[in-house]
């Protein structure tokens, strides 16, 4: 894009129908300058690798996390009727639903020119909708640029090799030319929004692992049934369920973008988790670089995140688990949150249906508290079974190399938006 000007690709890729990209999605793995030295499918590309544009990388990256206005909130539940509910985590919506519009994952990406930050997790609306329902792309693309944040000059340090990459994917990921999205999420917030959840429904813990209830959890017998519980086991695994599908579908919404714009790659998780976060704890492997601890309670490694730049909420990186309980009612009820009157949103009356949620008071962040600071001080870590900070699948996004599709698959393997790629983005002669 030079001097505010468009490709031909940017306006043509608007015209794709849902059916299309649906329908026409496909792993394509197979890149240009990429080889594949064996086997039936034994090739290698005559063609150098062509790394995407600067519109190319910022559009796909929108696809997978991009603002898309306002979080519609969920409006109702017999038990705290007529209080709006107060679940939610952010006020803006993104290209990707949410359990509970808990939101708790960014978008790290990689590519030859090195590893970028992208969070949209409590922005607002970035660009307004026309009365149709409608958003100007233009204005969004424009209003996302300046939430990207450069973390290094090089491309991520992620061998494409094993143990760090499957075996299956060593000669095609993280290669020269290629764009490596991953959205991350912070698994220790999202229970503990959990938390707030089950106890807004009248829901505590029961500790199933070591067989008792949360000791002290007797105390609030005023506010909730004690006696009413769900195992910890079950409510982290729901935890880590939950956010598995944000970030899967996080991804999802990358890949049909990759259909539309034309360009190859595929979602996976073909990639081990402890390497790429920077746990792997081999000096060829520096991955994102996430601070991790270990202890002998634990199978693996507990990663926490990125100081500075996005870290979960929980020690470390919070004194106590009441620092970050506090640290969670200030983003939801705090200036930008979604309860908050202030916040604009895309009601007549706004102010009036933030407010409508009811604010959780000192005894209800103690009772949470409580089982949070519980699960830290018994199992080292918070959450206690599963991960601090989670990540499971990626996006790749790369220009296809046609001649292979040609030379091995019948006619349809890509779709015309393939076809016409390089001449339409990049204004080559097929």
């Amino acid at each position: 894009m030079a001097n505010g000007t468009f490709p031909k690709g940017f306006e043509s890729m608007q015209n794709v129908t849902l059916l299309e990209a649906l329908f026409g999605r496909r792993s394509r793995r197979f890149f240009m300058g990429a080889a594949i030295p064996d086997g039936v499918f034994r090739y290698a590309s005559t063609q150098e690798s062509v790394p995407l544009s600067e519109l190319e990388r910022l559009l796909v990256v929108m696809a997978c996390s991009g603002n898309t206005n306002w979080n519609n909130l969920i409006y109702r539940a017999e038990r705290y009727a007529p209080h709006l509910s107060n679940y939610a985590g952010a006020a803006g919506g993104r290209t990707f639903p949410s359990a509970a519009g808990f939101h708790t994952s960014v978008l790290f990406f990689t590519d030859d020119s090195g590893v970028y930050f992208l969070n949209t997790r409590d922005a607002p609306a970035l660009a307004g909708r026309d009365a149709d329902g409608n958003i100007d792309l233009q204005a969004l693309i424009e209003a996302h640029r300046p939430l990207i944040k450069k973390l290094q000059d090089s491309r991520l340090g992620l061998p494409s090799e094993t143990p760090f990459v499957e075996a299956h994917n060593t000669w095609a990921v993280n290669k020269p030319g290629t764009l490596l999205v991953s959205p991350v999420g912070d698994l220790a917030q999202h229970a503990l929004l959990g938390l707030c959840y089950m106890l807004q429904n009248g829901l505590v813990l029961y500790d199933d692992v070591n067989g008792r209830p949360v000791p002290g959890i007797e105390e609030f017998a005023d506010i909730v049934d004690v006696n009413n519980v769900w195992p910890l086991t079950f409510v982290e695994q729901l935890a880590l369920s939950e956010i598995s599908i944000e970030l899967g579908m996080s991804c999802y919404a990358g890949a049909l973008m990759l259909q539309a714009m034309g360009l190859g790659g595929w979602t996976f998780n073909g990639i081990d988790p402890f390497a790429f976060l920077g746990a792997s704890g081999s000096p060829e492997c520096s991955g994102l670089g996430f601070r991790y601890d270990e202890d002998p309670r634990w199978p693996y490694p507990n990663v926490t995140g990125l100081p500075g730049v996005f870290e979960a909420f929980c020690p470390p990186h919070y004194s106590t688990m009441r620092d970050a309980v506090a640290a969670l009612c200030e983003r939801k009820f705090g200036h930008g949150g979604p309860y908050n009157p202030d916040t604009p949103g895309p009601w007549k009356d706004t102010k009036t249906v933030r407010a409508a949620a009811e604010p959780h008071d000192e005894r209800f962040r103690a009772c949470v508290t409580l089982q949070a600071q519980y699960i830290f001080d018994t199992f080292g870590k918070f959450p206690g079974t599963v991960p601090s900070i989670f990540v499971m699948q990626h996006v790749q996004a790369h220009h296809l190399d046609l001649d292979f599709y040609d030379r091995f698959y019948e006619p349809g393997a890509y779709l015309k938006t393939h076809a016409e790629h390089m001449q339409n983005w990049h204004g080559e002669s097929g």
